[in-house]
């Protein structure tokens, strides 16, 4: 691959050419949807050759083995071992499955997650108390902080799993998972994280940090898009589980068609479900791909260089700032109080600049590894202006 002009100062910036909408807009929004890769066209075209040339025969040439493969790329990302982690539609299954498995027979009931997980697995989490559980919802401080103390004091025997995210989606305020794990252990209790707003930016290393679960997706900082999500389980407790919410291909044997009762596979199968999504699969993998031959620490060493760059620029124009300012608590997004925010992000939006906006915190924008200097620069001098028209 030629390095771009700007490859002397950014090596990062060698991958740019690889993702075409960078070219076209502003695109500081991989928090919420990465750039898509530019071999996604191909991957699609592949496929579609395949399911139309090959017909029943490519299950036994490729798609059966999809999942598997393309849940060893992500586990070379986070750290996992080979079979240890399952692809499914998104973060909120994923979840289900992993929470199916946990046995909240009283007095080892509890649930606890903060206000500030992301509403989807809130949902979740809702309908399990209708079935006995007893959910802990830690509140948040001001400004949407969630304190650690407060989490590891709601810890207790009483409790089953802990939920809850690595990385905060509002603030970006990433957590101190290890404290969290440690206490869950000390108890008995399950840790099931939500890296969803981590993974493809921040190093993880889910066997050093003892993680039971993990979840998360592809739409944003691994470039993957919509309808792959993931579910990673240690592998010294995978075999112990047996997953309410399940499906034919978690079977042993699931051509033999058995009626039951079930019979969970011994390896990488056991957390499946249903007919694995192999269109959305093979257009994760592009962004997967990617992510890991440049590395985690190498984007969160731009990330970092490029969000205090933001930051700087934030309090130059008087903007609030609502993410952690500390670089250890804060992940790749930078999240700015800017008056009448709904509005300048519309306004943004319609000129091709790429960001979002989330209530009671402000705008929310996120530099990635394919992102110039020169563009960080760029999109805060518009907020800027955009901010002032609209305040006027």
């Amino acid at each position: 691959m030629a390095p771009t002009s700007h490859a002397t100062h950014d090596p990062l910036l060698e991958w740019r050419t690889e993702f075409p909408t960078v070219e076209s807009t502003l695109h500081f929004i991989s928090h919420s949807l990465g750039a898509m890769p530019r071999s996604v066209e191909e991957a699609l075209r592949r496929y579609a050759h395949q399911w139309k040339a090959r017909g029943i025969r490519v299950w036994d040439e490729g798609w059966a083995a999809l999942p598997i493969e393309v849940g060893d790329v992500l586990g070379r990302i986070i750290g996992a071992a080979p079979g240890s982690v399952t692809m499914l539609e998104n973060c909120t299954s994923a979840q289900n499955v992993a929470l199916s498995a946990i046995d909240f027979t009283a007095p080892r009931n509890r649930l606890v997650c903060s206000g500030e997980d992301f509403p989807s697995e809130l949902y979740l989490y809702e309908g399990l108390a209708r079935r006995g559980v007893e959910v802990v919802r830690v509140p948040a401080h001001d400004g949407h902080e969630i304190v650690e103390d407060d989490i590891v004091a709601a810890i207790d025997a009483r409790t089953a799993v802990v939920a809850i995210s690595l990385v905060l989606f509002r603030t970006a305020q990433i957590l101190d998972i290890t404290r969290i794990v440690e206490r869950a252990r000390a108890v008995g209790a399950l840790t099931l994280i939500d890296a969803y707003q981590a993974v493809g930016t921040l190093p993880l290393d889910v066997e050093a940090m003892g993680i039971d679960f993990l979840t998360g997706g592809s739409v944003k900082w691994l470039c993957g898009g919509p309808g792959a999500g993931y579910l990673y389980v240690n592998p010294s407790l995978a075999p112990t589980l047996k997953p309410a919410v399940t499906g034919w291909m978690a079977h042993e044997h699931p051509f033999d068609f058995d009626s039951g009762p079930m019979q969970w596979h011994a390896g990488a199968r056991r957390f499946w479900v249903g007919t694995p999504g192999v269109a959305s699969f093979t257009v994760a993998r592009e962004g997967y791909e990617i992510v890991a031959r440049i590395g985690t620490a190498a984007i969160r060493a731009k990330s970092l260089r490029q969000t205090e760059r933001m930051l700087a620029r934030a309090d130059e124009y008087g903007f609030r700032v609502v993410s952690p300012r500390a670089s250890e608590r804060r992940g790749g997004t930078v999240v700015l109080d800017v008056p009448n925010a709904d509005r300048v992000c519309a306004a943004l939006l319609a000129q091709d600049v790429l960001l979002d906006f989330r209530p009671g915190v402000g705008l929310r924008l996120a530099p990635h590894f394919y992102t110039r200097d020169d563009e960080v620069d760029l999109v805060m001098k518009r907020v800027r202006d955009e901010a002032a028209k609209v305040k006027h």
